[in-house]
This record gives structure tokens, sequence and C-alpha cells, in this order.
């Protein structure tokens, strides 16, 4: 691998090849607003609302800073290597058991690049949680977030749907499951 390819991680960061994963900061809140704020991305989350309201990128950083409920959430920065300093988000949700949720979304300038797949897989080899299993749920209408998860050795666990805030509707989704010990 050339050296200017590969990321850094500092303490508290998990290294991802060409980005790292980091803790959220204020500095973020302009390009998480205008990328979230792409219906895109929106209608592929299941709680970001289209069109973004005023102060909620502003929201969703105090949220990601402070950690709450077990919920951690990263930023995939580039700019080590010569990349944005915003790509994308990548989170884990705890539940019980010693099981966790992972949700991402990448700004659709970063699509087909390769930059989900590789955050998903670093924050699973990271394991920052110490999951036994880590599940993951996407909207069938979404074959390539379905591909990072298998890509990274997620297991299709069966159909469901669930609430998409953008839609304004219930969408068909696809669950997924990583055992991890």
């Amino acid at each position: 691998m050339v050296l200017d390819m590969i990321a850094v991680a500092t303490e508290g960061q998990i290294a991802a090849g060409r980005f790292v994963l980091r803790s959220v900061r204020r500095s973020d809140e302009g390009l998480i607003s205008l990328y979230a704020g792409d219906r895109r991305v929106a209608e592929a989350t299941h709680s970001i609302p289209h069109p973004l309201p005023p102060g909620a990128a502003e929201a969703f950083v105090v949220r990601a800073m402070v950690a709450k409920d077990g919920e951690h959430v990263w930023v995939m920065d580039g700019s080590s290597t010569g990349l944005p300093e915003v790509l994308g988000v990548i989170s884990l949700k705890r539940m019980d058991r010693s099981q966790s949720e992972i949700g991402f979304w990448v700004a659709p300038a970063f699509w087909n690049t390769g930059f989900a797949s590789a955050a998903v897989q670093a924050l699973v080899q990271a394991n920052p949680h110490s999951d036994r299993t880590i599940f993951a749920e996407v909207f069938q209408d979404n074959a390539g977030s379905a591909r990072v998860l298998t890509h990274a050795g997620f297991e299709y666990l069966g159909d469901a749907e669930t609430f998409c805030v953008a839609r304004n509707a219930r969408v068909q989704t696809w669950t997924y499951i990583k055992k991890m010990q």
C-alpha cells in the first residue's frame, strides 16, 4: 500500500485505510448539514428528515459529542490523506446482551468509492463495544448498503419494515447479523 493511502490513527480513532473514524466535532456541523440535507442521504436513513430543518445538524453534533444512551458516532475523516474532513458518518448503538446495531451513511459525492465498506469493516474489526453480535438494517431499495454489509461478513437474517422520516412512509428492510465471538 502506498504511504499516502494509509490513515494513521491517533488515540480514540480507528484507522480505515484512506481515512480514519474519529469523534464528531463542532466543526463537522456544516458538512454534516450539507450531506444530510441531500434527499438521497435522508431517504436512505430511518431518522434524517427532508428537508433538513434549521438546527438539526447542530443538534445531531451535540448529541453525538455527548454519546448518550450507548450510541457512539464517528465521522469518516479523510483529511490526513488529502480527502475531505467529512466523508460520512457511522455509528454503533448499544443493545442488551453485548449486542449493538451499526448504521452508516456516506455523502453522495463519495458513493461507490469503497468508503462505506472500509468504515464498516474497520468498526467491526475494532469492536469498540466488545460486542458478541452486531446487527444492521438496510432498506430493500438500497442494494449498495446491503453489499457493504455482506462484504464485511454480515449474514442475512430476515425481512422487516421500519418508518423513514424523510419518506414519511414505512419501508421494507433487510436485517443482517454479524457474530463476533
